[in-house]
C-alpha cells in the first residue's frame, strides 16, 4: 500500500481487486478517497465492504470523485439507499464476474483445491489461512 499511496493522487481510476481481510476491511475511507485526484473514479468489483459507504457518498455528492459499482455495503442495496441516486455513481447488477468460462474456470479450481485437502494437503487458493489452519484436521 505504500508504493500505491505514493501514486494515488495521480491516478485517473482505481479499481479495487482485492480479496476482504481484517486489513482490507474499509480500506476505502474518507482518508483514501480524499487522497485521490479530482475527477478520479473510483471501481469497485470486489467487495462492498472493501469501501465505506458514508465516505464515498460526502466525495460523490460534492462531485469531486465517481464510482462505478459491482457491488455495494450494504448488499443487497435497499431501494431508497442514496447510492442509487448519487450523482457520478453507476452501480451494476453484481455481474463484474460474468466473464467467458467464469464457471468453468471456478468448478476446475473448486476440484484441484477439495483433492489437495482429500490428499492432506493445504489447498493453494487459500486467501486467509484461519488460525491454527492445518490440512490434518
Amino acid at each position: 500500500m505504500e508504493d500505491f499511496r505514493a501514486v494515488q493522487a495521480e491516478q485517473d481510476a482505481v479499481v479495487l481487486a482485492v480479496p476482504v481481510t481484517p486489513e482490507t476491511r474499509a480500506l476505502v475511507d474518507a482518508r483514501f478517497l480524499a487522497a485521490m485526484k479530482d475527477g478520479a473514479v473510483l471501481v469497485n468489483p470486489g467487495r462492498g465492504t472493501l469501501v465505506v459507504t458514508d465516505a464515498l457518498l460526502t466525495e460523490t455528492r460534492a462531485g469531486r470523485l465517481r464510482a462505478i459499482l459491482d457491488v455495494t455495503d450494504p448488499e443487497p442495496l435497499p431501494p431508497t439507499h442514496p447510492l442509487w441516486t448519487c450523482p457520478g455513481v453507476t452501480i451494476t447488477p453484481h455481474v463484474g464476474g460474468a466473464t467467458v468460462g467464469v464457471l468453468e474456470r471456478g468448478w476446475e479450481t473448486a476440484v484441484r483445491q477439495i483433492d489437495q485437502f482429500a490428499r492432506g494437503e493445504t489447498p493453494t487458493n487459500l486467501v486467509v489461512a484461519p488460525p491454527g489452519w492445518s490440512a490434518r484436521l
